[in-house]
């Protein structure tokens, strides 16, 4: 049996990795900063860290905040993990991340680089949004009267669970460094991925597409975080849309 330990196992893709692991027979240690019995802040690390990281085989780091820290986070985690002798070290990561000049994916950019130099065994899989980011973001730019969407933009979401049960069968092999990118089953416009939103929760509101500065909307517009050629994902956002908001109801 492999003893495997998922940071951010309580969050949206971690708990899924959790239960996927669980279920396939493997004992999982749960990293958050609120769940005890393995409650640390990353961005400390100290102690508790290394008591949650010892006696493991493989990490899984889902951990990942767009309010700052990952670094800092990453090599805490990986300073253990070399302490404890870890085996395999997987970290998940967003397609783009080396094409897009936006802060965040900077920043996954850099920790992919520092889990690659870091002496582990080690596995990244890029993927790209998913399905539940892609609500939140809809639901925030539908509270106004009129729903704007920044133009010439395409988006291709995937089904969190897929990604969840690739991470769990990465966690079980071996250190495979860079694997391939997995991408949702559709590269879709973002304005046609809003318009399904609306519908689904029984929203009215016009779409207007606008368009926006910068270096980070550019790599956005020529689809830097985009793969095309990796359509792996199954579940489409109106398959996700109709889990979620059944009848036309509203969550949120």
């Amino acid at each position: 049996m492999t003893m495997i330990l998922v940071t951010g196992g309580t969050g949206t893709l971690g708990r899924l990795v959790v239960e996927r692991l669980r279920t396939d027979g493997h004992e999982v240690r749960v990293l958050s900063r609120h769940t005890e019995p393995y409650a640390v802040d990353l961005r400390e690390g100290g102690s508790a860290l290394d008591a949650a990281v010892a006696g493991v085989d493989t990490v899984v780091h889902c951990a990942s905040s767009p309010r700052g820290g990952d670094e800092e986070s990453a090599a805490h985690l990986i300073a253990a993990a070399r302490r404890a002798d870890v085996g395999h070290l997987v970290y998940i990561s967003i397609v783009g991340v080396d094409r897009v000049p936006l802060g965040y994916y900077e920043t996954k950019h850099a920790v992919e680089k520092l889990i690659e130099e870091s002496g582990l065994g080690w596995t990244v899989l890029r993927t790209t949004q998913f399905h539940d980011l892609l609500a939140t973001v809809f639901q925030a730019l539908s509270k106004p009267p009129v729903m704007l969407l920044p133009a010439g933009v395409r988006d291709q979401p995937i089904e969190v669970a897929e990604v969840a049960a690739r991470l769990a069968e990465l966690a079980t092999s071996a250190p495979a460094g860079r694997v391939p990118d997995m991408g949702g089953p559709e590269v879709r416009t973002f304005d046609s991925l809003a318009r399904a939103y609306l519908k689904a929760t029984a929203r009215r509101r016009p779409v207007l597409t606008v368009p926006l500065a910068g270096r980070a909307y550019r790599g956005f517009r020529e689809g830097g975080h985009l793969t095309p050629t990796r359509t792996v994902g199954k579940r489409t956002f109106e398959d996700f849309l109709a889990t979620h908001f059944r009848g036309g109801g509203r969550r949120g």
